[in-house]
């Protein structure tokens, strides 16, 4: 089945390593998924995201980077992505809109597949780019 949604950087990660940091919504959706083998998108630049955030050691992440890329990658849940060319010339439109090029290229990832993007990002959720679960 298709997704609907993609999660940003930080809920992916919240819900493999932290899910009780969740909003309820976000909590929600993952969780339904899960029960009706549906899948959750998220960007291929969340994994590099992903790899930036835990060894930077900023976050207090029990987890080691290959343990989190490989709960994704094995878990079917998890539909990663790509960047293609639609997606980076929409970054490139973006690029007034959001400072952060991780985050325009997640935005981009779901205005081009029409998805209603997870994000706690207040950044995003005021921008109002996309629909959003927070």
């Amino acid at each position: 089945m298709e997704s609907r949604f993609l999660l940003d950087t930080h809920v992916v990660i919240r819900w493999l390593a932290e899910p009780k940091k969740l909003s309820r919504e976000q909590f929600q959706v993952v969780r339904d998924a899960v029960r009706h083998r549906e899948t959750v998108a998220m960007s291929a630049m969340s994994l590099l995201e992903i790899a930036a955030i835990v060894t930077s050691g900023k976050h207090r992440i029990r987890a080691s980077v290959e343990g989190l890329l490989g709960d994704l990658e094995f878990n079917p849940v998890f539909q990663v992505l790509p960047i293609t060319y639609a997606i980076a010339a929409e970054v490139a439109a973006l690029r007034n809109s959001l400072r952060d090029p991780a985050d325009r290229a997640i935005v981009a990832t779901a205005r081009v597949h029409s998805l209603r993007l997870l994000t706690s990002d207040q950044r995003i959720i005021e921008s109002k780019l996309v629909p959003v679960v927070f």
